[in-house]
């Protein structure tokens, strides 16, 4: 089982664990909306978890231009 992790913004593969087992608690999953939960969090045929969430190029992109929110996706 893995767990990898994307940008939601560029699409960017910010890294993987490895893992036999993993405690979604222990992510911080459960503190998730429903609605952020099923946005965010994918699981593949395979057993592996997909998450999406935000890399440092795009955190501080959108930080000093706030518009950018507007776009689906960012290209740094």
């Amino acid at each position: 089982m893995a767990i990898h992790y994307h940008c939601r913004h560029c699409s960017v593969n910010m890294g993987t664990l490895e893992t036999e087992s993993v405690d979604i608690s222990r992510l911080g999953i459960h503190l998730l909306t429903d609605e952020d939960r099923v946005e965010m969090v994918n699981y593949s045929e395979d057993g592996h978890v997909h998450i999406k969430s935000i890399c440092e190029d795009c955190y501080e992109s959108l930080t000093k231009n706030p518009n950018f929110y507007e776009n689906n996706y960012l290209i740094h």
